[in-house]
């Protein structure tokens, strides 16, 4: 996959795709579905093009983080799903400005050059939200390019989106998530220097940030864990606690992943934390020695579901 993080001088190779437009957050099953629309369309290459930062964090910057994905763990999920372009346009006040017709032609046609182009049936775009997708259905006859509109993916009685996504992670049900996303929710980042209280109790962690990010439920979590790159590249099982570690009065919530049969050094590697089931909340115990055996059971508990998978 050839990623640009600006959509000025593409090359010609880089022009030409069947481009789903969208944030893409969590990249779950209808994205999914959008994504199939413009594979299946024609032999143009398949192009996505979303923005970066989320216009929700450019309007809303001091909002509560919502993301369920950072740039990089959307680019991977992306890639996998067989995307050739990802173009991550800068999104700023010049591009939130224009109008629908100069953002078709600046960026769609004069840009791009696009040649088949899906939205969801809800697409908005241009200042203020001003073009709808039936717009962008008029402007695609008027530019010369093919425009697909995508209907709202509905599994039993929930319409699949970001929103009921982040509700089942704040309430602990990662399975139900993982139903919508079509894949485990995972949370991706560099692995970074923690305290080094888990080596001290017998369980190393690999602690990643949850900066800017949608927060689960804190607890604890049996997890698939994929370390994608160093020499330690490959998927493990393992156990996750997120929160703030009350038993050491912890301010910063972060994720730390002890990884089962493994003892290597990770820092600096980036890893990604694919949660599957809810364990237990976040407690304070009554002394070390009492959190040594919970964290027993946990890995206990943890590696009879990862087995069972």
């Amino acid at each position: 996959m050839q990623r640009h993080s600006s959509i000025n001088d593409l090359t010609d190779e880089n022009r030409g795709a069947s481009v789903a437009i969208g944030n893409f957050d969590g990249v779950h099953l209808g994205h999914q579905a959008v994504l199939d629309i413009a594979r299946d369309w024609g032999n143009a290459p398949l192009g996505v093009l979303t923005f970066e930062p989320h216009p929700r964090e450019f309007f809303a910057p001091d909002a509560p983080a919502f993301r369920l994905m950072n740039s990089d763990a959307r680019a991977h999920r992306l890639e996998k799903l067989g995307v050739a372009q990802l173009y991550e346009m800068p999104f700023n006040r010049d591009l939130s400005s224009l109008t629908p017709d100069e953002f078709v032609k600046q960026v769609l046609v004069d840009a791009l050059g696009v040649a088949h182009v899906v939205v969801g049936a809800d697409f908005c775009f241009g200042a203020k939200r001003s073009g709808s997708a039936q717009d962008l259905v008029d402007l695609g006859e008027k530019y010369g390019f093919a425009v697909t509109l995508a209907q709202l993916l509905e599994r039993t009685d929930l319409t699949v989106s970001s929103t009921q996504i982040r509700n089942a992670l704040t309430e602990g049900r990662p399975r139900d998530a993982a139903e919508m996303l079509g894949h485990w929710h995972r949370i991706e980042g560099e692995v970074i220097t923690g305290e080094q209280r888990g080596r001290e109790l017998g369980f190393p962690t690999a602690n990643i940030s949850l900066a800017g990010l949608h927060q689960p439920r804190f607890g604890v979590y049996a997890v698939l864990v994929e370390v994608l790159d160093g020499p330690h590249a490959g998927n493990y099982h393992g156990a996750s606690s997120i929160g703030v570690r009350p038993m050491f009065d912890g301010e910063v919530p972060n994720c730390e992943t002890f990884l089962f049969d493994f003892s290597a050094d990770l820092y600096g590697s980036r890893i990604s934390v694919g949660l599957v089931d809810y364990l237990r909340p976040e407690l304070k115990f009554n002394g070390l020695e009492a959190l040594i055996k919970q964290m027993d059971e946990d890995c206990d508990q943890a590696r009879a579901i990862l087995t069972a998978l």
